[in-house]
């Protein structure tokens, strides 16, 4: 995958991100709680798309 469609992606994500906490009424709680979720979503795919998630899941302490 392209380093541009993958900044852009994380651009498209960062603004739904923002535009969800600006104009969405929701409790400050439940806001934070959607941010955790989409940020560890995010690292997760980033994780899978430069082929390092597999890697970390075959590590062993």
């Amino acid at each position: 995958m392209p380093l541009l469609s993958i900044l852009i992606a994380i651009i498209v994500v960062g603004v739904l991100l923002w535009i969800i906490n600006t104009f969405i009424p929701m409790d400050r709680k439940i806001k934070q709680i959607f941010n955790i979720v989409v940020v560890i979503a995010l690292i997760i795919w980033l994780l899978k798309v430069f082929g390092l998630f597999t890697y970390l899941m075959n590590v062993s302490i």
